[in-house]
């Protein structure tokens, strides 16, 4: 611990987000007031002391839609990485494996699916199944699944290369143990920080995906659709979009420190000399 919380970009990511995180931990248990509660007569309030944040245009407390959009993020951010980690990564190991044709097939996939982005996955997507915030997660979980095997398949193969498989090799542990053995707990560490950026990824594609209407549907609350509510009342209620805006933010740039925190630490080749 003392050698990651060392690393500076590791404890300012590690704060933002355990931030992100406890926001939305105490969110489901509690908020100031009901974050859907329309009430016609606050609407458009500028932050006061029962309304930290403001209101919008329906009377709906600004803090407690933001408190409950860290929720809907942190959920879009796991699924979409952990649908992207574990097909990417079982793509990448047959990869790395088998080789030849198994290897072109899935390299040749991989540069299909990275020729649609995420957004436009996401409006193939809901164009057939409609908008919402699975269907939104489905499309960011697929763009990812490149990313992940292409990764996999690059660490894996030099990991196959590597004396100590060899020896396993030799002993006559077969080459399903040898994988899940030896290979796959060598490649954690790139995938473990693969995945913190991808997940910082996400929030801000989500976000992108809710702005357009594509994502998260009222009345859920989600950062990216209170700005793209806020767009109408700016000059005259700016908070609207400041305070979503600025959770957006936060957010990204706590996984991504942290992410790179994690890179300077775990990857020897980062390591600064002193």
């Amino acid at each position: 611990m003392k050698r990651f919380f060392g690393n500076l970009n590791f404890t300012v990511g590690f704060i933002l987000s355990a931030v992100v995180v406890v926001v939305a931990a105490i969110s489901l248990i509690w908020t100031p007031y009901d974050g859907n509660k329309m009430n016609p007569r606050e609407r458009l309030q500028g932050p006061t002391w029962s309304h930290p944040l403001g209101t919008d245009q329906y009377g709906r407390d600004t803090l407690s839609r933001v408190m409950t959009g860290a929720v809907n993020s942190i959920i879009v951010g796991l699924v979409t990485v952990a649908i992207g980690l574990t097909i990417g990564v079982l793509l990448g190991l047959a990869s790395a494996y088998y080789g030849k044709l198994v290897d072109e097939s899935i390299m040749r996939l991989s540069d299909l699916l990275f020729g649609f982005p995420a957004v436009l996955t996401a409006i193939l997507i809901t164009s057939i199944l409609g908008a919402s915030m699975i269907n939104a997660m489905l499309a960011i979980g697929i763009f990812y699944i490149p990313v992940f095997a292409r990764l996999t398949r690059a660490v894996a193969m030099t990991v196959w290369e590597r004396e100590f498989i060899a020896a396993a090799r030799a002993s006559g542990i077969s080459e399903w143990s040898i994988t899940w053995r030896h290979v796959v707990p060598n490649i954690l560490s790139p995938l473990l920080i693969q995945g913190t950026i991808q997940f910082a990824v996400a929030i801000l594609a989500e976000a992108g995906l809710s702005y357009l209407g594509l994502g998260t549907q009222p009345p859920t609350a989600s950062w990216g659709r209170m700005l793209n509510e806020a767009q109408t009342f700016m000059s005259m209620s700016s908070w609207m979009a400041i305070f979503p805006g600025v959770a957006i933010a936060w957010a990204v740039l706590g996984f991504n420190l942290l992410g790179d925190g994690l890179r300077d630490t775990l990857d020897p080749r980062m390591v600064r000399v002193r």
